[in-house]
């Protein structure tokens, strides 16, 4: 699986598939298709699914290897609401993991639940990821310039 000696990626990626897998039991079990959607997440990322498997077995909660770049951290945070949709029921507790996650990643506190919801809702319009992307960081860089305590109304 993953050796002694891994680099920084591999750790990351480790990371990220154990946020995944703890997310997929934040209702109490891993339905079928988050376990697919796991395992392809691990695949594209060149782990085996015999590896995954294994990684998702002992996953707890949130990884300690987390990204270092906001395109990193926006993948992240990307592939975890996607997968709180894999099953097609949005359980309170996957939410709250995902904004919870979000702000573990680095994201202000004051807006994680709106990006979260954001995200969400694109993926259910069936956007494309990368115009996801780029309308969440419209999103982020017109509130990093903003106070901490107001939020545009439209979003």
């Amino acid at each position: 699986m993953f050796g002694f000696f891994e680099n920084e990626q591999a750790k990351k990626i480790k990371s990220h598939l154990a946020n995944l897998a703890a997310l997929a039991k934040a209702d109490g079990h891993i339905d079928e298709r988050e376990m697919r959607f796991i395992i392809a997440v691990g695949k594209k990322n060149g782990i085996n699914a015999a590896d995954v498997q294994a990684l998702v077995s002992g996953a707890k909660g949130a990884g300690n290897d987390l990204p270092t770049n906001d395109s990193e951290r926006f993948d992240q945070i990307f592939d975890l609401v996607d997968m709180m949709l894999a099953d097609g029921v949005v359980d309170e507790n996957e939410m709250d993991f995902c904004i919870m996650m979000a702000e573990k990643l680095g994201f202000r506190k004051a807006i994680v639940g709106v990006l979260v919801r954001k995200i969400s809702q694109g993926v259910k319009d069936g956007h494309p990821k990368e115009r996801i992307k780029e309308e969440s960081n419209a999103f982020l860089n017109y509130n990093e310039k903003l106070p901490s305590t107001k939020l545009p109304q439209d979003f």
